[in-house]
């Protein structure tokens, strides 16, 4: 099982992660949408497409754009579709 951790509180958990670039790409059904935040954060990879972004709140702490997805990735990256990573301090244990 892999988790994703922040502020010593799991935000994600899946068996099926898709690791990409040294990121666990978690499905989306297994973050934990409470802790999610929209955010109009975008940045633009050259093979994947543009990434969305989230912040995280747990517990009253705020973790500005700690996690991304791509809404509409690139053929190379579908893939990646309907998954979330994470940085930014966010904690990935296997």
């Amino acid at each position: 099982m892999t988790t994703a951790i922040w502020q010593g509180t799991v935000v994600a958990e899946s068996e099926d992660t898709v690791v990409v670039e040294g990121n666990h790409y978690f499905p989306v059904d297994s973050v934990r949408a409470e802790f999610l935040r929209p955010s109009d954060t975008t940045t633009v990879c050259g093979w994947k497409g543009t990434a969305n972004y989230y912040t995280l709140e747990v517990a009253g702490q705020s973790n500005p754009d700690a996690a991304w997805y791509y809404a509409d990735p690139k053929p190379e990256a579908e893939h990646v579709r309907g998954r979330v990573a994470f940085w930014r301090g966010v904690e990935i244990t296997e």
